[in-house]
């Protein structure tokens, strides 16, 4: 109520909703995925599918979890994080692989809400930080990110091994 004594009208649910992902949620999710590799020009070197996104999400031994953004009945954004540790900080974190909203989406807060609800997570569960990666080429992202309290880290690089090549650094010499 106001001073008036007059009852104020409830507001209007928020026109999207964040919930997480569950099992039957993997093909809308792929989806976001593919969208999202097509729009960092990726597309491909998507090699999964959503079968195996399901088993490493919802299966024994998650590997990752995700959060999806829901409007006008429609999966329009995800967040796909898991936990790593800080040596540093003798702390767990949470490293965001991936966040996405659909193009048609933005500019109306699911961004920030998406990465608060996992920086909520993170603090929730004691993480010491929230970790992710930006393609350099993406200024807007970058600038949103910064915008938020992100900090863009120039002096690090990210290292990577993968098929072939992770095979042979495994094998003995």
């Amino acid at each position: 109520m106001y001073a008036g004594g007059m009852p104020q009208a409830p507001l209007p649910p928020p026109p999207f909703s964040i919930r997480p992902a569950r099992p039957g949620d993997e093909q809308a999710l792929f989806e976001l995925i593919l969208a999202l590799a097509e729009y960092e020009k990726l597309s491909q070197a998507v090699t999964g599918s959503a079968q195996k996104l399901a088993q490493d999400l919802f299966g024994p031994k998650p590997a990752a979890e995700a959060l999806i953004v829901e409007a006008d009945e429609l999966a329009v954004a995800f967040a796909l994080f898991f936990h790593n540790y800080s040596t540093f900080l003798t702390q767990p974190g949470l490293y965001l692989e991936d966040i996405f909203v659909r193009p048609e989406y933005r500019a109306r807060g699911i961004g920030k809400a998406l990465l608060r609800e996992v920086a909520k997570v993170a603090g929730d569960r004691g993480c010491g930080r929230l970790e992710w990666s930006v393609l350099d080429w993406n200024q807007s992202a970058i600038g949103f990110y910064q915008s938020l309290g992100a900090s863009v880290l120039p002096d690090w690089r990210i290292c990577r091994v993968t098929g072939d090549g992770l095979a042979a650094l495994a094998q003995p010499r």
